[in-house]
């Protein structure tokens, strides 16, 4: 029996898990400084998860599942696919600017060039 492995399309849109935990908060009517105290971090922690500035780590996240009763693997799996597309468009930019070969400097001799300009044979 053969198995067919399709792949879904990927979006483009990059929403760190802190956009999402800033909109938790709201809906619920607390704080950030709030939900600090409840996971004894300190606030400024929990702003720069907000502003996308720190990732969610595992450790992160089960405070998260325990001061907001959203599983723990729920957010690991938002700060992957972040992660992920990051990556992602990071590289395709780079590969959109990226001289392409044939563009670089021409050797017409045939040969190697050195450093120093002096050719191998």
């Amino acid at each position: 029996m053969t198995s067919t492995r399709t792949t879904r399309p990927e979006s483009d849109l990059l929403i760190h898990p802190g956009e999402l935990l800033a909109e938790e908060l709201e809906v619920r009517g607390l704080t950030q400084r709030e939900l600090a105290t409840a996971m004894e971090r300190p606030a400024q922690a929990i702003n720069e998860i907000v502003r996308g500035k720190r990732a969610i780590t595992a450790e992160t996240a089960v405070q998260l599942e325990q001061a907001l009763g959203i599983p723990a693997y729920l957010w690991l799996n938002m700060q992957s696919t972040f992660d992920l597309r990051r990556v992602r468009q990071e590289r395709a930019t780079r590969r959109r600017t990226a001289p392409t070969a044939g563009h670089g400097p021409v050797n017409r001799g045939g040969r190697a060039r050195r450093a120093g300009g002096r050719t191998s044979t």
